[in-house]
C-alpha cells in the first residue's frame, strides 16, 4: 500500500487529520532540508511536501517565490532532491510528495521520472500546473509504479471539475483553500467547510486542504472537517529567516508542533 494511503488510514482509525508542513527542497540547503524533514517528523507530521524550486511559480505568493529562487542559486534539480529523497529513506519511511510544476518534470523525461522517483521510494506528485485532462501519460507512469497522482481543486471548480478531479487524485485531494497564490492569512475563508463536504460527497480520496492556513487556530478550524492540513509559507518563512543557523530545524519544528497539535485537536 502506497505510504500516503496508509498513513491516512491510520489517522482515520483514530479520527484524526494528517498535519502535512510543505518546505522548499534546497533552501536554504539539501542537507537543512532533510535535517527539517526529520525535525517535522518528531513535532507530528504525517506527510512532508517537498517543493520543487522553479524559476516562474506562478502559483506561488512571495514568500515561497523567494525560497525557490534562494534554494535555485544553490543549483538544486529535480534530481538533486528525488537523490535525496532516497538518502532520506535511511532514517525515515514519512509520505513524501513533490510538490512540483510539470516542467521540471518533463525536462527530467517523464518515463525517468517515475522510474527514479520509484526507485527514491516517492510517494506522491502533486503537479500544481497539470491538469487531470493533460496528464495521461504522466498518471499513467505514476499509477504503474503505486506513486499518488494529487490534483488541486478551487473554490471556482464546478461540480463537473470536481468529479473529474476526484476521479484522478489518489493519495489525497489537494483543496486550495482561497483562489489566488500561496501565502499567509488572517482567516480562512467561510466557505470551505462546505466545499470540503462536497468533494468528500464525491470520493472516498482523503481531502487535504491548503493555500493560507497559518496559525494554530486556523488549523485546528480546518482541522475539525478535513482530512489533512497544509502549511507552508508560514514554516517556509521562518526558514527563510534563519537560514542556515545550526537550531533551525528545532525551530521550525517547535512552530510546527504547534500547527499539528491544534489541527489533531491536541493545543491548549
Amino acid at each position: 500500500m502506497n505510504r500516503i494511503t496508509e498513513r491516512f488510514k491510520q489517522l482515520a482509525t483514530r479520527r484524526e487529520p494528517a498535519f502535512i508542513p510543505f518546505i522548499t527542497a534546497g533552501d536554504p540547503s539539501l542537507d537543512m532540508t532533510a535535517r527539517i524533514v526529520l525535525e517535522l517528523e518528531k513535532a507530528g507530521a504525517d506527510v512532508i511536501e517537498l517543493g520543487v524550486p522553479f524559476s516562474d511559480p506562478v502559483a506561488d505568493g512571495v514568500v515561497n517565490q523567494e525560497a525557490a529562487q534562494r534554494a535555485l542559486k544553490t543549483g538544486v534539480t529535480l534530481h538533486d532532491i528525488v537523490a535525496r529523497v532516497k538518502l532520506l529513506r535511511r532514517q525515515t519511511q514519512i509520505p513524501v510528495v513533490l510538490f512540483t510544476y510539470f516542467n521540471p518534470v518533463l525536462a527530467y523525461g517523464l518515463e525517468s521520472f517515475a522510474r527514479d522517483a520509484d526507485d527514491a521510494a516517492v510517494d506522491g506528485v502533486l503537479c500544481v500546473d497539470l491538469p487531470p485532462e493533460e496528464a495521461g501519460e504522466y498518471k499513467r507512469l505514476l499509477d504503474a509504479r503505486e506513486i499518488a497522482t494529487i490534483f488541486l481543486a478551487a473554490p471556482t471548480s464546478s461540480p463537473e471539475r470536481i468529479n473529474l478531479i476526484a476521479a484522478n487524485s489518489t493519495g489525497f485531494l489537494y483543496y486550495v483553500s482561497r483562489t489566488g497564490v500561496t501565502g499567509e492569512r488572517s482567516d480562512v475563508e467561510t466557505s470551505v467547510e462546505e466545499m470540503v463536504a462536497r468533494i468528500k460527497a464525491k470520493t472516498t480520496t482523503p481531502v487535504a486542504v491548503g493555500f493560507g492556513i497559518s496559525t494554530p487556530e486556523q488549523a485546528a478550524e480546518v482541522g475539525r472537517y478535513a482530512d489533512g492540513v497544509i502549511v507552508g509559507s508560514a514554516i517556509v518563512r521562518l526558514i527563510g529567516q534563519w537560514g542556515d543557523s545550526p537550531d533551525t530545524p528545532a525551530r521550525v519544528a517547535a512552530f510546527a508542533k504547534t500547527l499539528a497539535d491544534a489541527a489533531k485537536g491536541k493545543s491548549g
